[in-house]
């Protein structure tokens, strides 16, 4: 892992590049890095990305250009320049346009090179070992992102959005990863330590002149302060639920007695055969996920294991997790099978309603192309006590399954997210909003009960301590490898 100062770690001896069949040379500190930055596979074209002081160097070293007047070093930044990559034999490997950004106009604020070759992957890989022979070294994830932080391209949160930018599937998550990348949220949070350093600046003064006993810090304007700031903060903290339902999806619980249609179901939620279908009870033994986009919202449906009396201790337990995953859900789609209304109506409605409180339960009368129309009523009838939303389906014939997604949807109850919202859907961001609303509340806290200038500095600047970790004002490397190293090689 590189340190804080933008050093890469040395590498002593040449390895092989597992999957491409590329050789890693020796690095030094500080050095150019180079990566394909096209998903893994063949396709049209390929991207190869350097980037570092040496990088127009060592492509100079193997491209040809098409016009031999030309000269790479020599080139403007922004152009994009047709030749040939060849080897040391002078045998061209490929037919290439190569792009030249200067530093520090650039992605990563150094020179870059992108090179476009066709999507061979030996074309790929043979570039690539090329252009590590001229001493350049193999990027590691994310590298080429971290580094346009260290240099000043972006603040950590930005950072962070180019991966959910790449991630994105839907037009919410799309459009939630842009706001963030482009710097409303870390303006917010700049905002707030801005004004909050202007006031910790006077109480510190304070100290200065503690046997004065004087006040530079207005505690009125500070109490009012530290009011907005609290709102602010928490306003954010909330919009965790639906920024995290966005980019992970809605948790939907399918649950219910044993052979009620729950695989049925999410086999068709999910168009595939994802879980197993069988007359025999108690198949299902464990929760089966997959992710679905419905009306561009995106469901994380989960398809459990029967509730129903059992003495198999392994049954037992996904009936356990059963009810673990009804409490993570958002939304529960309760299926009963209308052929055969269990006798134990009662003790099931007591299970799930202990475990779904709070929240959105539909609901789902299965196999209604089963019984006869009269007998929709008795079956209303025996689940009086239920008073959410109710549906009639038949999940193997298709049978009202489209008026299935339209209440799925509307259940969700998303905000449709607008260019310049602030939406937090990052555990990290969330987690250091928790804590820097804690120190403003003590500071809150502090101004009612009369603290001292000295206790209020400590909580003003924990709370600033907080927001800059978000932003990155305050990182170390630890966290620096845990938020770069998920990111694709090329990135």
């Amino acid at each position: 892992m590189k340190n804080s100062n933008n050093n890469i770690s040395n590498k002593t001896n040449p390895v092989p590049l597992q999957g491409l069949g590329v050789t890693i040379s020796p690095l030094g500190v500080g050095g150019t890095i180079a990566a394909i930055s096209t998903a893994p596979g063949t396709g049209g074209i390929a991207v190869i990305r350097i980037s570092g002081a040496e990088a127009i160097k060592y492509c100079n070293a193997i491209f040809q250009p098409s016009n031999k007047a030309i000269q790479l070093t020599e080139q403007e930044a922004n152009t994009v320049i047709h030749g040939n990559i060849i080897d040391t034999k002078n045998e061209i490997i490929d037919d290439v346009l190569v792009t030249i950004f200067r530093a520090p106009h650039s992605y990563t604020g150094e020179d870059i090179i992108e090179i476009s070759c066709h999507g061979s992957v030996y074309i790929q890989k043979k570039i690539l070992q090329l252009i590590i022979n001229q001493g350049c070294s193999l990027a590691e994830p994310g590298e080429f992102t971290q580094r346009a932080f260290l240099n000043g391209k972006m603040d950590l949160s930005q950072a962070e959005a180019v991966a959910d930018l790449i991630a994105s599937d839907t037009a919410a998550s799309h459009r939630m990863a842009m706001n963030q990348m482009r710097g409303g949220f870390s303006d917010e949070l700049d905002r707030l330590r801005s004004r909050l350093l202007d006031f910790v600046s006077l109480v510190e003064l304070e100290l200065d002149f503690s046997e004065e006993d004087v006040e530079f810090a207005d505690r009125t304007q500070l109490k009012d302060l530290s009011a907005e700031i609290e709102d602010v903060i928490t306003k954010l903290s909330n919009s965790f639920n639906i920024g995290n339902a966005i980019k992970k999806g809605i948790p939907v619980a399918l649950v219910g007695e044993t052979n009620v249609g729950k695989s049925t179901l999410l086999n068709f939620l999910l168009n595939e055969d994802k879980a197993i279908v069988s007359e025999i009870h108690g198949t299902t033994r464990d929760s089966i996920e997959d992710l679905v986009s419905l009306g561009g919202i995106t469901f994380r449906f989960i398809d459990t294991a029967g509730i129903r009396n059992t003495k198999d201790k392994i049954e037992s337990m996904g009936i356990e997790r059963t009810y673990q995953k009804i409490e993570q859900a958002s939304i529960v789609l309760w299926i009963v099978d209308c052929t055969q209304i269990s006798e134990h109506i009662e003790w099931l409605t007591d299970r799930i309603a202990k475990r779904a409180e709070g929240k959105k339960v539909i609901l789902i009368f299965n196999k209604i192309d089963k019984i006869l129309e009269e007998e929709k009523e008795v079956l209303s009838q025996l689940f009086d006590q239920f008073e959410g939303e109710r549906l009639y389906i038949s999940a193997k014939n298709r049978i009202n399954t489209g008026e299935l997604e339209k209440v799925l949807i509307k259940a969700a109850q998303l905000p449709e997210i607008q260019p310049g919202d602030i939406v937090v859907n990052n555990i990290r961001h969330y987690e250091a909003l928790q804590k820097a609303l804690t120190a403003i509340r003590n500071v809150s806290e502090g101004l009612e009960s009369g603290l001292t200038g000295d206790f209020l500095s400590q909580d003003i600047r924990e709370c600033m301590h907080f927001l800059g970790e978000i932003t990155g004002q305050i990182s170390n490397n630890e966290i620096l490898g845990n938020i770069f190293g998920k990111f694709c090689i090329g990135k």
